[in-house]
């Protein structure tokens, strides 16, 4: 480990090289616009900032470490005129080209001002990016960077391309913040408003990114400037919506599901340009669509036995009122500091925290709403930057960080707190609901920390090669406790008697809940410290009309872990001869080298082509490791799933090509065709022990492969924007999720033997955008549609359909569609200082699209009910069709929100 720590280590200094994750480059060639020829010592300057170069006998230059951002280029040269090159954007790792052609003339301090053309952005991509700059998302209807990510073409609802939802890594400022344990969400977030550029890879990615599959999320956070801004502002919500049979409660005017959004934010100088700060703060109190009736308190107790009413009891001590079972609190603050100490060096420093309390609807609980547990959850994310520029063609960052993601879970604090009640406060089921009783009583708390440290280094070799090479080092600290309960009297012939008092009220007096010490028979309690260890090599080959990106990357994975040696006995549960029984051995390392290779030909001054190719590996998420950490198997088959330190990484081979065609000046068409085949997939393994109890073991034997088609089409004029994102997919596997075939077994049901489509194979992803943004007013519609992803048909047993092995995923939902508007309306206050007025609309015309459907009907809402079913309901306050009535199968209504603000 030490050799490869310092093999890497040496590769690093030796080729003097690295990407910033948050920076880009300038580079172009100055030539005589008469003679063609070069033009030696031009000077390039970046206006309201100290960046600049001057350009080399061959008449080219480069500008390395540029923050992303839209600048203003000035080319000068004695006895020429000047050329200002307004527009030119510059984004995360990526080049931004010039050729400027230069005038001679006798007359002094003449300037020419051009506009920059979109093929100097293109020019250099050589996979499917795309990069969002914070004045393209404030303008959006939308309330976080997921939802901005999902607008990308190539995106379905968090799987980019046709991969799992745990594919895809999450960075901040080129940082790594993926909970990694569960691995299907970034462990902190940031506001929109924070964000400068954001960049979504759904194509191959360069050597530089790792530990991801299918997508790449990077966030560059802001810096403050020279001049003090700040905003502050409030907004409200609530629903109007003609769907109040669907959605009770939501009434026009009531403050029941209103739902309040307050942000501020604060940017500027501390020591002029030299020390800035950059504060952003936001805090949401959220009440959804979703309400329940607080008809039942946890301590009331309804039965009915038989179908004579006369037998019925009934208690029903809450209100009648309908109260939110969909309420949120979120308040999120980023804080950054940056410091230039010289010219050359700056640090930075940046805090970011989430806390969040959050509950969901449970349509079982829609009568008794208060007894649900709540979520709880804290985010704690410090990042130190160190960037040098050693020369004017080399630099480096050095990154640390570290991250603490906590939850936990619980109905009540105390896990002893009086009010958890017997369970037997529930009812009876002949209501399909819970007509008293708390959620389970008990708590849990996740504890996820990563210190991570990085190194890169790039440098500019010579106008064509841009060297880059990089370390990461990350440590895991998981920490996973629960507190179980236990009532003291359980077991006891009298737990379960009840109590009649003389108003008729009736109680289960023999409970009372002690904690359960926990033992080395306690499952999933554990603490663990992996780690692991990646580095990579790439060179960026930039001719005058072509561009080749070719890497490798190293990645080094230790789970410091054991494993069982027989997994037929692995607790040693069964007393038998020594070689039937485990030891337990030190986990292996898992190691991987993966090849990139990116290329961008130049067709015309107005069309780019790109192929690119890649091997990407990335580790399981990390419940799959360690799940059932003391390996022991319950009496009963299939009752467990158990980790496994032996899995060895996920791997995608992916191929692409695609074309970017500007069509007449501010109109692009960027279309883009990929193949993914997707090897070792999370799946399960079905183990039988000595004694015949079989149960589930992760392994590695999962396949699946996507390919499609990703259109992407904008078109700027003035204040006008339009853009268009299409995919069509098609996503196939034997499995969708890596418990299915352990969960087939269970049910004692055929293996599947042929590829079915995904769970997320949605066939079309559409979305069009469309806005006007001047600076007094502006406004943005934004349109999504979606064919429908698959569901699983199961026929009635009355029907022959029934006796056929149908698989999952055979039939597909309805296909939906939605709009959402924003905008906004500016009013002068005077000076610096205005008003800003926004409404936004969330679902515009108010469309129900379905969330899920009934597996008999293929429809959300409704199911066919036999006379059996009603036989068998018996209530005194619903129907049975208030069972299936589910609001959560469809989408939210309409949502108005209302905002004031104040800008300087």
């Amino acid at each position: 480990m030490q050799r490869l720590l310092f093999a890497l280590l040496f590769l690093c200094f030796c080729f003097s090289t690295a990407p910033a994750q948050t920076t880009g480059k300038i580079a172009g060639t100055v030539l005589d616009e008469q003679s063609g020829e070069p033009l030696i010592g031009a000077n390039i300057t970046v206006q309201n900032t100290n960046m600049g170069a001057a350009t080399g006998a061959d008449g080219s230059f480069f500008i390395l470490n540029v923050p992303p951002g839209s600048y203003t280029i000035r080319v000068q040269m004695m006895g020429y005129e000047t050329l200002l090159l307004e527009g030119a954007r510059v984004s995360v790792n990526r080049t931004f080209d010039i050729t400027a052609k230069l005038k001679p003339t006798v007359i002094e301090g003449a300037e020419v001002v051009v506009t920059a053309e979109k093929i100097q952005l293109k020019k250099d991509q050589t996979s499917s990016v795309r990069n969002v700059s914070s004045d393209e998302m404030e303008l959006l209807p939308v309330e976080s960077l997921g939802q901005v990510v999902n607008m990308q073409a190539g995106v379905v609802n968090g799987h980019f391309r046709g991969g799992r939802n745990t594919e895809v890594t999450y960075l901040i400022d080129g940082m790594q913040v993926d909970n990694a344990f569960y691995g299907s969400y970034s462990g902190v977030s940031v506001e929109t408003e924070a964000v400068q550029d954001l960049e979504v890879i759904t194509g191959t990615f360069n050597a530089e990114y790792g530990r991801a599959m299918s997508g790449i999320v990077n966030a560059v956070t802001k810096e403050g400037g020279a001049q003090l801004h700040g905003s502050a502002s409030g907004s409200f919500a609530n629903y109007v919506t003609g769907s109040t049979d669907v959605f009770p409660g939501l009434v026009t005017g009531s403050t029941r599901n209103l739902s309040q959004d307050y942000k501020l934010q604060l940017e500027g100088p501390i020591w002029k340009e030299n020390l800035t700060f950059f504060l952003n703060y936001r805090h949401q109190n959220l009440n959804g669509h979703l309400n329940g009736i607080y008809r039942f308190n946890p301590i009331d107790f309804s039965n009915y036995p038989t179908d004579d009413p006369g037998d019925w009891h009934t208690e029903a001590s809450g209100t009648g009122e309908y109260k939110s079972m969909d309420h949120d609190v979120y308040d999120n603050f980023t804080g950054k500091i940056a410091a230039k100490m010289t010219r050359n060096i700056k640090v930075s420093a940046l805090y970011t925290f989430n806390g969040s309390q959050t509950s969901g609807y449970n349509h079982s609980y829609k009568y008794n709403p208060t007894a649900l547990r709540n979520g709880y959850g804290r985010s704690h994310y410090g990042a130190l930057t160190l960037n040098q520029m050693i020369t004017p063609a080399l630099f480096y960052d050095l990154k640390l960080s570290y991250l603490e993601n906590t939850g936990e879970s619980y109905v009540y604090e105390d896990p002893l707190d009086p009010r958890y009640v017997h369970p037997k406060y529930q009812g009876t089921g002949t209501t399909g609901f819970a007509t008293g009783g708390n959620d389970s009583p008990g708590k849990s708390k996740d504890t996820f920390q990563d210190a991570t440290g990085k190194l890169d280094f790039y440098w500019q070799a010579n106008k064509s090669h841009s060297l880059k090479a990089g370390l990461l080092y990350i440590h895991h600290n998981i920490d996973r406790t629960r507190v179980d309960v236990r009532n003291i009297y359980e077991g006891l012939s009298f737990e379960n008697d009840r109590v009649q008092d003389p108003t008729g009220k009736i109680t289960f007096p023999f409970y009372e809940l002690e904690i359960m010490p926990i033992t080395d028979k306690t499952m999933d309690v554990y603490t663990v410290r992996p780690y692991e260890l990646s580095g990579y090599l790439q060179d960026k080959m930039e001719f005058q009309e072509m561009v080749i990106n070719l890497g490798v990357r190293y990645d080094y994975f230790n789970s410091n872990q054991v494993y069982p040696s027989d997994r037929r006995n692995p607790a040693n549960q069964l007393a038998l001869p020594s070689s039937m029984m485990s030891v337990y051995k030190k986990a292996p390392p898992q190691t991987q080298l993966s090849p990139r290779f990116g290329l961008a030909y130049q067709l015309s001054d107005q069309a780019v082509l790109h192929i690119s190719y890649g091997h990407f590996f990335q580790m399981p998420p990390m419940y799959a490791l360690y799940a059932n950490n003391i390996f022991r198997v319950p009496v009963n088959d299939y009752s467990t799933t158990m980790g496994n330190t032996l899995l060895k990484p996920q791997k995608t081979i992916q191929y692409e090509i695609g074309i970017w065609q500007e069509l007449i000046r501010g109109m692009g068409l960027e279309l883009a065709l990929y193949y993914r085949d997707i090897y070792d997939l999370l799946s399960t393994a079905i183990v039988s022990t000595y004694n015949q109890i079989e149960y589930g073991l992760y392994t590695n034997k999962d396949y699946g492969n996507a390919r499609g088609l990703e259109v992407k089409w904008d078109y700027v004029v003035g204040n006008f924007f339009a853009g268009l994102n299409y995919t069509l997919a098609y996503t196939r596997g034997n499995a969708d999720n890596p418990t299915q075939t352990f969960t087939r077994a269970g049910n004692s049901m055929d293996p599947i033997t042929r590829l079915i489509p995904m769970s997320w194979d949605q066939r079309q992803t559409f979305n069009l955008t469309a806005r006007y943004a001047a600076r007094k007013w502006g406004a943005t519609m934004t349109g999504y549609y979606n064919s429908g992803t698959p569901y699983t048909y199961a026929p009635l047993e009355i029907s022959p359909l029934s006796l056929i092995n149908l698989y999952e995923n055979n039939a597909y939902k309805p296909a939906g569609y939605t709009f959402d508007l924003s905008s906004y309306y500016n009013i002068p206050l005077g000076g610096a200082i205005r008003g800003q007025i926004t409404l936004n609309i969330y679902n515009l015309f108010d469309r129900k699209n379905a969330n899920w459907v009934y597996s008999d009907t293929g429809q959300p809402y409704t199911t066919i009910i036999f006379a059996s079913d009603r036989a068998n309901h018996r209530s005194d306050f619903n129907t049975y069709e208030d069972r299936v009535e589910n609001p959560t199968a469809f989408s939210a209504p309409r949502q108005i929100k209302l905002g004031f603000g104040i800008l300087f």
